[in-house]
């Protein structure tokens, strides 16, 4: 059972920033800070989930009448950061982070209490069924149908990339309602469905290191009832954009860059790579490039801070933080060539870093969240405003 909430905004931000840093620190525990997989399930994490959950720490921004903490963008900054820095793992959050919002925005009473609690819980672990085959930056393209017969909605298509739908028992889609609509993003619905209908298949995507992060789902007639939907029919594509725009100024935050260059330098040390002045030269870059990602992301934070709204120009920052992440692992692998391998801690000091790990895991930030390719098309047509 959630403790009693305090009105957390009416704190000062470093005594906020203390309590939350004292309390994650003590209660989560050792063995799962800075985990190799960047995604674990929900089995391997659910004693921190559970701690969370318990304190009523859980959902940072959502209302505090709803089990949520009630954070403004100043504090919810602090809580991320202390995170970040002590190392805690990332919980499954397409449920605090997705449906719980959307349905905060849209959902009837009767959907906020029903699904809330249950997220708040862990009885119900979401996944988010939006990019298809064909469909993934082109998000509006998508083709999935959902028909109305009677008091249901029937289910087809196929949705892909859905991380870790293999554990989820919950899915937040996005379906076409109208297929006569005059644009892609007209006539698209959401719906919430369990994964454990007639006719939904989940299918594994195995990655390089043998892990299944992502899964493919199949909808074969699958049917939901009309109370499945979320708002009003064919509003859909309004409320994924308005759920996804929570996330853009943290797919910059400097975290992963800091941690991996941290990481570089123990390498680099170990190794006698800093008798090498070229090492040395690259080194001295990549540290700037930390530095300057850092003091960007700050600007980008004070504007939530002061109650402002962030503007297209904030895709600058996922931009500079995934190419950045992708040079510093390069460079671990510079260092140690073949020895590099999957699952292989290397001995740097007195610690172990797996560097080919990293070096995969700064793959992928550059696709998720908006490819960095959409995200340079932004810019050019809302910060430089080129033509088309």
């Amino acid at each position: 059972m959630a403790e009693a909430q305090q009105d957390w905004n009416a704190m000062p931000d470093e005594d906020f920033r203390q309590i939350f840093r004292t309390w994650a620190d003590a209660n989560c525990p050792a063995e799962l800070r800075f985990m190799r997989k960047q995604r674990p399930l929900y089995e391997e994490v659910k004693v921190w989930y559970q701690a969370l959950a318990d304190k009523g720490w859980l959902s940072p921004l959502w209302p505090q009448e709803y089990g949520g903490m009630g954070l403004n963008p100043a504090k919810h900054m602090i809580y991320v950061e202390e995170w970040a820095r002590l190392g805690c793992p990332r919980i499954p959050d397409h449920g605090i982070g997705l449906t719980g919002p959307l349905l905060l925005h849209y959902g009837s009473e009767e959907q906020k209490q029903f699904f809330l609690p249950k997220i708040l819980s862990g009885e119900h672990i979401w996944c988010q069924g939006y990019s298809e085959p064909g469909s993934g930056s082109d998000l509006a393209s998508m083709r999935t149908t959902a028909v109305r017969d009677g008091d249901d909605y029937i289910i087809n298509g196929q949705k892909i990339w859905t991380t870790l739908a293999h554990c989820a028992n919950w899915i937040l889609l996005l379906v076409r309602t109208d297929k006569e609509a005059a644009k892609p993003q007209q006539g698209i619905s959401v719906l919430l469905a369990p994964l454990d209908l007639p006719g939904v298949t989940v299918r594994p995507i195995p990655n390089l290191r043998e892990e299944a992060d992502f899964c493919e789902v199949f909808f074969d007639n699958v049917r939901v009832p009309v109370s499945a939907l979320v708002g009003e029919e064919n509003k859909g594509w309004t409320l994924a954009k308005t759920v996804l725009s929570h996330e853009r100024i943290f797919l910059g935050a400097p975290t992963r860059p800091e941690y991996a260059l941290a990481r570089l330098q123990a390498l680099a040390e170990a190794r006698g790579a800093f008798s090498d002045p070229a090492f040395v030269s690259r080194f001295a870059k990549l540290r700037l490039d930390v530095y300057d990602l850092g003091s960007a992301f700050e600007r980008f934070a004070r504007v939530l801070r002061q109650g402002g709204e962030l503007g297209a120009d904030v895709s600058v920052l996922k931009l500079f933080n995934t190419e950045l992440y992708q040079r510093i692992t390069e460079e671990m692998l510079e260092i140690l060539g073949e020895e590099a391998r999957f699952n292989d801690d290397i001995e740097a000091g007195d610690i172990g870093i797996d560097a080919m790990n990293l070096y995969l895991d700064s793959r992928a930030p550059a696709i998720f969240g908006g490819s960095n390719e959409i995200q340079r098309n932004i810019l050019a047509k809302a910060v430089l405003r080129l033509p088309g």
